[in-house]
Parts: structure tokens; sequence; C-alpha cells
């Protein structure tokens, strides 16, 4: 094909991309999800299981955002949600560092997965609105991010209570992801 032929094809093309939403339990993905969806904060509970929802990023591009349970019973379930997964949003509470080596141990295991091989990477360092949150920076040293060389990654900040950098971590996880988004 030739590039008039592909951005021609683009112009009528909607992408939807699959993505699966991961993190420790209290670390805030289904409150994430809710202000994502609804615009506001919501009480949520702690999720056995999955919640699902898409989120619209433009006319063309969609994401189908799963959310799934993040207590230690629920983490051997995790693979089941992999299949046909784009992206990796790993949810971290950047205000309890006591809890990183956990996630650590809990992201190795799921980017360890052959399902995963090579699928994208997007930490969200959540509750960046609370005084003793740790900088992107610590958290992506105590993760030992830069370790996984085999795939694209981005870590942002973030806060679900009020929303901020949401929006962006969701554009910038579908950009690492697939050549149609803008």
């Amino acid at each position: 094909m030739t590039k008039l032929t592909v951005q021609y094809c683009n112009l009528f093309v909607h992408t939807c991309v699959q993505v699966i939403l991961m993190g420790l339990d209290s670390a805030g993905k289904s409150t994430l999800l809710a202000r994502l969806l609804t615009g506001q904060v919501m009480e949520t509970s702690p999720t056995v299981g999955f919640n699902v929802g898409t989120l619209d990023l433009d006319k063309k591009t969609s994401l189908t955002v799963w959310d799934v349970g993040g207590q230690k019973s629920m983490r051997p379930n995790w693979r089941y949600y992999m299949d046909d997964c784009k992206a990796l949003v790993f949810v971290v509470d950047s205000s309890d560092p006591g809890r990183l080596p956990e996630a650590q141990k809990a992201l190795k295991k799921v980017l360890s997965d052959e399902k995963l091989r090579g699928v994208p990477v997007m930490v969200l360092a959540n509750k960046k609105d609370l005084p003793n949150s740790m900088t992107i920076r610590e958290i992506s040293t105590q993760l030992d991010l830069p370790s996984y060389t085999d795939r694209a990654w981005e870590i942002q900040a973030c806060s679900a209570l009020k929303g901020l950098g949401l929006q962006q971590a969701f554009i910038t996880c579908c950009s690492i992801t697939c050549s149609t988004c803008r």
C-alpha cells in the first residue's frame, strides 16, 4: 500500500484497543476507571472479578479497559484477562512505599507471562495528591522498570481522586500501543 492509501484507510478505521488495568489491592484502579468513565469520584469496594469500560479517546480510537481485582487471592486469575491485551496499565500507590516490593514482584510475574510478551506497559503512580507520595523516579527504580528492555514502558504520576493526569496517561498508553493513535 502506498502512504496515501494508508492515510486514506485510516480516515475510516475505528481502532479499539484492549487494555488491562492491574495492580495491588487499594492502589486505586477502580476509582481511576470510574473517574475516567464518568468524570466523577465514585465510592468503590474491593473488586472481586473485574470491571470493564470503554474509554473513547477521539472519534477513531477507543480503549476497552479491564480493571481486575488486585487482592492476593485474585492475582492468580490475572492471566485469564491477558488474551488479546495490547497494553498493560499497572497502578501503584505512590504514597505507600512499603508495598512497592510486593508491587515489583507482581509486575515482574505478570510481565513474564508469554501472553504479554512485548506488550507495552504504562505504570501509573497514583495518589500523587498526597503529601508523602514518592516521585516517579523513585518508583521507577523500585519497580526496576529500566530492566524491561523487551517492551515499551512509561511511568506517569496521577491522582484518580482529583482526576489529575488520567486522560493524558491513557493517550500516552494508546500512542505507545498503536500507530493509528494520534
